[in-house]
């Protein structure tokens, strides 16, 4: 296992690449995946981790570059894209049958087991749903010691590896639906706007109606207002 740390004088700049997937492949590792969460620092909802096995085969690779340009679509951060381009990467990896998986940390397990924990839980158990098994996982900044392959964590993964950066992508389609239909069975606490993040439309949501068990208890916002009432 390597950490390995890109530095770039602007960020901004800096392009997702496939030099981390090729190191692999070039060892012989030709399943590889990128994984990586999102909801890290939400008040509500889960932790949510994507796992996404780059092709090793150049012409699925050809195919998916293509679709992508057709659509002006890059891969790169979730958080760099618009809903809209994020539904468009999925779609496009549906269409290629490239092999995902997403895996949900509730905010009754974050609250149990601690959020560093939960954090390398939920991405270990992804990179495991992947069909087939991955032999190498790029990891976004975490070393994980329950794979059951080698790994990679790079630091800013999700702006500089192309399967960490859909990884992310997948992860954050995944949780904001199941925000999105959150808000639809609790309109009140606007889920669909802030998808559990820390607002202050979501403190005031919570000022008036009270935490619900989608709220993760053991942070400090929600702990403070558990305590005062």
């Amino acid at each position: 296992m390597t950490i390995r740390n890109h530095r770039a004088a602007r960020p901004e700049a800096v392009a997702p690449s496939l030099a981390w997937e090729r190191s692999a492949w070039r060892a012989g590792k030709l399943l590889v995946a990128g994984v990586d969460e999102v909801g890290r620092g939400a008040w509500a909802g889960p932790l949510t981790a994507g796992a996404v096995l780059m092709p090793a085969e150049s012409s699925v690779r050809a195919r998916m570059t293509r679709a992508f340009n057709q659509a002006g679509l890059t891969a790169r951060d979730s958080k760099k894209l618009s809903s809209r381009q994020r539904e468009q990467i999925v779609r496009v990896l549906q269409e290629l049958a490239v092999p995902q998986a997403v895996v949900d940390i509730s905010a009754e397990e974050i609250d149990a087991v601690g959020l560093g924990i939960a954090n390398r839980l939920a991405m270990c158990r992804a990179a495991a749903e992947l069909q087939p098994s991955p032999e190498h996982v790029l990891v976004d900044a975490f070393t994980l010691s329950n794979l059951h392959c080698s790994h990679d964590a790079i630091v800013r993964g999700d702006a500089i590896c192309v399967s960490i950066a859909l990884a992310s992508i997948v992860a954050k389609v995944h949780r904001d639906a199941l925000m999105v239909a959150l808000h639809d069975r609790l309109p009140e606490y606007g889920f669909a706007d802030h998808k559990g993040y820390g607002t202050a439309a979501h403190a005031a949501a919570l000022a008036r109606f009270g935490v619900t068990p989608w709220h993760r208890r053991s942070f400090a916002p929600i702990a403070a207002l558990l305590t005062s009432r």
